[in-house]
């Protein structure tokens, strides 16, 4: 019998020559993940579990990255943070990317495939649920909770219920107005926010193999918001230059067979998409673009692990570089090494740094900020009854800030676009 990506994976970390969809296996894990929001949590638990002096089962496949909550003053905030540094030092970890120093990286889901952690055939846990961002590379990744992650930490294993795969096909040439975003928002819109309930969503068809990896991550990243346990896309010539620049460690590629069993198949006609928004409450209240034209907005917001990626700052430069915003508008890249690129990469003449604040547009430090809402004093965060268009992965009431605040879910150009009318706009308006 045939098996998929992700049977495949799961067949050979759990040692066995083959798995099917609905097994429970368990399975060597070659990453574990977690932040300053989760990690201390799983932290007391393996201590609990494990014993106030256990180490670790391997520190070289633990990686720890703050970056939820750290620019504010919160003491709460603060101490997780400090218990990260605590358990770091306890742990000799060499993997523990602190915020304030030379280390610090910024949102997990784009350090990761920064510093080469995300390698096709590889099994990657992390405390997060958009962890299923790496599956842009070829591997198994997903968010697990705190008790597994103890558990991980102590034994390097995990039980796991093998999940079926629903295949997306994409074929043909993407419209230059729509973006990654604007594609996982209409199969979202598709199949609702419980559509691929514990599936592997994959991806795939010639317009998926002519996008970049941060386009790719974009699909993956939001796989969780259709209930999906992963995202993957089978890697290509496109991913191993993209891992090969950042990592020397050996991995395997896999693809699926040709008799691999499906639960189903969506296809999509790529000139057929369109730009899209995904109205409040849900990621999957979907409407096109021109359905909902010249709403008010109070904000817009350009960042996160789904939309704080350099190319997604390049497409909003690209409308900001000639028109000043209307509404208060911010950008957040997602790590330290885009902020850099973002000071450097010149845009007919301008960096985009001043590209966005020529338009008015403030700018963060590299980490989630609003995305998740945070202490009051977050960067961006949403207060009373805001209207948003963003860029980030969730619009449920309260996901940044406010529980009064709507949000508004779009690409890049879109949330440009409609920050520099002040309503929501169709970005081919700019971009024809």
């Amino acid at each position: 019998m045939g098996m998929t990506i992700t049977e495949k994976i799961l067949a050979k970390h759990a040692g066995r020559d083959q798995v099917k969809a609905g097994e429970n296996v368990w399975v060597n894990v070659d990453v574990l993940m977690t932040h300053d929001v989760c990690g201390p949590p799983t932290i007391a638990i393996f201590k609990k579990q494990f014993g106030k002096d256990a180490k670790v089962w391997d520190k070289e496949k633990l990686v720890i990255i703050p970056d939820h909550y750290i620019f504010t003053k919160d003491f709460h905030a603060n101490r997780n943070v400090d218990l990260l540094r605590e358990f770091a030092a306890e742990q000799k970890l060499p993997h523990f990317y602190d915020v304030g120093t030379s280390r610090y990286k910024g949102v997990c889901h784009v350090a990761l495939p920064e510093e080469g952690w995300t390698r096709p055939g590889e099994v990657l846990f992390g405390t997060d649920s958009h962890t299923c961002t790496a599956g842009a590379f070829g591997q198994f990744a997903t968010g697990i909770g705190n008790t597994d992650a103890a558990f991980i930490l102590g034994t390097g294993e995990l039980w796991v219920k093998v999940p079926e795969t629903m295949r997306f096909v994409i074929d043909g040439k993407i419209p230059s107005c729509v973006m990654a975003k604007d594609i996982i928002l209409n199969i979202i819109g598709d199949i609702g926010v419980d559509g691929a309930s514990y599936r592997t969503m994959e991806f795939a068809g010639t317009a998926v193999e002519a996008m970049t990896m941060e386009d790719r991550m974009t699909l993956c990243n939001m796989v969780i918001e259709a209930g999906g346990k992963n995202g993957v896309i089978a890697a290509d010539a496109t991913t191993e230059a993209y891992v090969r620049q950042r990592t020397d460690k050996p991995y395997t590629i896999y693809h699926n067979d040709p008799d691999a069993t499906f639960h189903s198949e969506y296809h999509y006609k790529a000139e057929e998409l369109h730009p899209m928004i995904a109205r409040p409450q849900s990621p999957d209240n979907k409407s096109r673009i021109t359905e909902v034209l010249d709403v008010p907005l109070d904000r817009a917001y350009i960042g996160s692990c789904t939309g704080g990626k350099f190319s997604d700052f390049w497409a909003a430069a690209q409308l900001f570089k000639d028109h000043p915003v209307g509404v208060d508008t911010f950008v957040v890249p997602a790590t330290t090494e885009i902020a850099r690129q973002l000071d450097e990469v010149k845009m007919e003449g301008r960096t985009l740094v001043e590209i966005f604040k020529d338009a008015g547009v403030q700018i963060g430090d590299a980490s989630c900020a609003a995305c998740l809402g945070g202490p009051a004093d977050t960067f961006g965060r949403l207060n009373a009854d805001e209207v948003c268009i963003s860029t980030t992965n969730r619009n449920f009431p309260g996901r940044m800030g406010s529980k009064e605040s709507r949000v508004y879910l779009a690409s890049p150009y879109t949330v440009a676009a409609s920050a520099i009318t002040g309503k929501i706009t169709d970005p081919r308006e700019y971009l024809d």
